[in-house]
C-alpha cells in the first residue's frame, strides 16, 4: 500500500487505478505545457525589447548604467584611460600578442567586473591576455552599438554546446551610436579585420607571414 497513494492540491488519488493514473499524467502534461507557455511569452518579451534596444543586458568593463538606465562610460578615469591606452596600442602596434606583451612590459593591468558570486561587479586589475585583447576588440558596445543575438548555441550530438559567433547581418538587433563609446564603428571594423588577418592558419591570403601552421 506504500507509496500508492498521491495527494494532489484537489484530492486524494490511488496510483493503482488505471483512472487516477491517467489524470495525474494529463495533469503533469498541461502543467509542462503551461510552462513552456511561459518560457516562450517572456523569451518573446525579451526579444522585443532587444529589438527596441531596452533589454537590459551585461555591459563590458568601461561601460555602466547610469540612474536613467542609460548607457554612458564609466565615470572612474583610470578605467577609462586603461581602455583608451588598450586600443590606441593595438592601433598602432595592431596584433593582439604585442597589445598583450606591451601591457606586461609596462608593468599595466586591464580592469575587469567579477561577473558572479558575492563579489559580484567588483572592479579588479588583472595583467592582459592575448583572449582579453580579442574578446575587448570583438565587442561593439566599445563602438556605442547596441547588438544583441551575436551568437548561435547548438547542441551537439556528444552533449556540450556550441557557440558559432554570427555574421553583423545575421543579428537579432544592431542599433549603431545607441551610446557613447570609445572608438568609432569604422574603427571596430577596421580592428576586426585586422585580428583576421592576423589568424595564422586559415585558409586564404593573409598579411601574416607563413612561419606556424600544420606543415
Amino acid at each position: 500500500m506504500t507509496g500508492t497513494l498521491v495527494l494532489d492540491q484537489d484530492g486524494l488519488y490511488d496510483a493503482r487505478q488505471i483512472n487516477d493514473r491517467l489524470l495525474l499524467g494529463l495533469k503533469a502534461a498541461m502543467s509542462e505545457a503551461e510552462l513552456h507557455i511561459i518560457r516562450q511569452r517572456m523569451r518573446g518579451g525579451a526579444l522585443n525589447k532587444a529589438a527596441r534596444g531596452e533589454l537590459r543586458v551585461r555591459l563590458p568593463v568601461g561601460l555602466v548604467y547610469d540612474e536613467q538606465n542609460r548607457v554612458v562610460l564609466d565615470p572612474d578615469r583610470q578605467v577609462r584611460e586603461a581602455i583608451g591606452l588598450f586600443f590606441q596600442t593595438f592601433a598602432r602596434l595592431g596584433s593582439a600578442f604585442k597589445t598583450a606583451r606591451f601591457f606586461y612590459e609596462q608593468g599595466l593591468k586591464f580592469p575587469k567586473r567579477i561577473q558572479c558570486g558575492p563579489n559580484k561587479g567588483q572592479l579588479i586589475w588583472s595583467p592582459l591576455t592575448v583572449g582579453r585583447v580579442a574578446q575587448v576588440l570583438h565587442s561593439p558596445r566599445y563602438a556605442g552599438a547596441y547588438a544583441y543575438g551575436r551568437s548561435k548555441v547548438t547542441i551537439s550530438p556528444c552533449g556540450p554546446a556550441l557557440h558559432r559567433e554570427l555574421p553583423i547581418g545575421q543579428w537579432h538587433t544592431f542599433i549603431p551610436e545607441a551610446h557613447p563609446g570609445y572608438i568609432s564603428w569604422e574603427d571596430y571594423q577596421r580592428n576586426c579585420q585586422r585580428l583576421e588577418g592576423n589568424t595564422v592558419g586559415r585558409k586564404g591570403e593573409r598579411s601574416c607571414p607563413p612561419r606556424e601552421g600544420s606543415a
